[in-house]
Parts: structure tokens; sequence; C-alpha cells
């Protein structure tokens, strides 16, 4: 019988100890997981992949920009429409130096009675601007969503980058802005409209 006994007390120790080890290694398990998070961020940033905000530049290109007082480039706004709002931006024109961090304010009213997706799509003149104009912030990055008869006011945060050949004195920044996936709620407001008549 002592027998016994000390044969239950050895594998009540080995079960403890073994539980023991169970415990820190679901530990370790967990830390690992844990620290795989910013590793995998520092990683994503360092190689450039899967960068979810679809901006132009980076934050520490801004750091590095340096504002050329020496000249001023024309930047001329305009706005057309693929649909039906009124759309347009609230100056036409501006003077900016080369680095200089501006805003611009677009402004839209959707003049239905149903809600609509729209985007906007810009384009510049001389085309090869477009690699010299850097936007921080913009409408453009994604779809916009007007509910009924709603007025908004859209900011475009942007700089020229020094690096703009000299000889460009005046740069054209369009915006096409159209309606997305046609008029399916335009339909269906106008079928339950017919309902109620």
């Amino acid at each position: 019988m002592l027998q016994d006994e000390s044969g239950v007390a050895v594998k009540n120790k080995l079960n403890a100890k073994m539980l023991g080890k169970l415990l820190v290694i679901a530990l370790l398990m967990f830390g690992f997981g844990y620290a795989l998070v910013p590793i995998y961020k520092q990683i994503c940033e360092l190689t450039g992949v899967n960068i979810l905000t679809p901006k132009d530049i980076s934050v520490k290109e801004i750091s590095n920009s340096q504002i050329d007082r020496s000249r001023e480039v024309t930047v001329e706004f305009d706005a057309n429409t693929q649909g039906p709002w009124r759309f347009r931006p609230t100056v036409s024109s501006m003077k900016v130096h080369p680095g200089e961090m501006t805003q611009i304010v677009y402004g839209v009213v959707n003049k239905q009675s149903y809600k609509m997706d729209a985007q906007a799509i810009p384009s510049y003149a001389p085309q090869q601007a477009a690699s010299y104009f850097k936007k921080m912030e913009c409408f453009c990055f994604k779809q916009q969503t007007l509910g009924p008869n709603e007025a908004r006011q859209m900011p475009v945060v942007f700089y020229l980058d020094p690096a703009l050949p000299k000889d460009v004195k005046t740069i054209t920044l369009s915006y096409t802005f159209f309606e997305v996936g046609g008029k399916p709620q335009a339909a269906a407001v106008a079928g339950v409209e017919q309902g109620k008549s």
C-alpha cells in the first residue's frame, strides 16, 4: 500500500511539473502572438507592403520638404460634373510657393431627393505636373455618399514638390465628379412614390 501511495505521489508531482511547463509554453505563445502585431507593422512600413492609406506621400516626406520662396506657381482649380449636383471650388486660383502646404475647398450639393454615391477623379495640366502635385488629404481618395439635397465642403490639402521644373508657372487641377453605380436608388424612390399614388 505504501508503494501505491508513493507511486501516486510521484505521478502527481510529474503531472504538476507538466502542467507548469504547459502554462509557461502557453504564456510564451501568447506573448509571441501579441508581439507579432507591432513587428508586422514595422516590416510593412519598411518594405512598403500592405499600405492601406491612399495618400500620395508619407509624413517623413513632409518634414523633409523645403519651401522655395524664390518662386510662385499659380494653381488653377476646375470642376466638372457627370451627374445631378452642383460642384465647384471655393476659389478659382491661388499662388503658392513650391513646398508650401496649402488647402483648397470644393463645395458639392446633391440636387436630388435621394442618396447618391459619387467619386472624384483628378487631372492635371500640364500633365507632367501630376508627379509634383502631392496631396495629403483629398475627397478624391474615396467615394463620397451624399444624402438627399445634402451640401458638403470637401478640402484638398496639398503642396507642390520643390523639384517642379522652373518653366512650369501655372498648374490646373481639375476634378470630374461622377455618380458611382448608376441610378438604382433613384429608381427605387420613384417606385415607392408611384406605389403611394
